[in-house]
């Protein structure tokens, strides 16, 4: 169930999202919080460079396997602007951490770029977070949040 804290720290992965936006590359963004609520990492995508694993939430997992505990790993959340891909659904998986909460999910994001006439070159199959892995609590889309990341894969497909 989403709270406030949870929109709140949403809101945080949307600013992250414009800032990949801004920075010339797809508009996603991704905070690692511990248990206490206390925000440990932040990343934002970095495909523009070619390497297609730069994405915020695969580079969460290793900074949580490299500085944080089973345990501290297991109590943590993982929020970002757009559901994980298989990759990252995987490596969050591998490396034990909790709770998943996202705006805008992956089935969103195949619409919006199926109504904007984009079709994907990617080898990888759009896989829902639930298909990939197990025992872990998932929440997401959150409807108004969702929009907002909408427009920002807009703003990057204009370009």
């Amino acid at each position: 169930m989403i709270q406030d804290v949870d929109l709140k720290h949403l809101e945080r992965c949307i600013e992250l999202a414009k800032n990949a936006l801004e920075a010339g590359d797809e508009p996603f963004g991704s905070i690692l919080v511990n248990s206490n609520g206390e925000i440990l990492a932040e990343e934002q995508n970095r495909v523009s460079g070619g390497d297609h694993t730069q994405h915020p939430e695969f580079a969460l997992a290793r900074w949580a396997a490299q500085n944080m505990s089973l345990e501290e790993r297991g109590s943590a959340t993982v929020y970002t602007s757009g559901e994980h891909c298989p990759m990252c659904a995987a490596a969050h998986g591998w490396v034990g951490l909790g709770r998943i909460v996202y705006a805008s999910s992956s089935k969103q994001l195949a619409q919006w770029l199926n109504e904007m006439g984009i079709t994907s070159t990617s080898r990888v199959r759009n896989l829902s977070i639930h298909e990939v892995i197990q025992d872990t609590i998932i929440d997401g889309p959150v409807p108004a949040l969702a929009e907002q990341v909408h427009q920002l894969h807009l703003q990057f497909h204009k370009k």
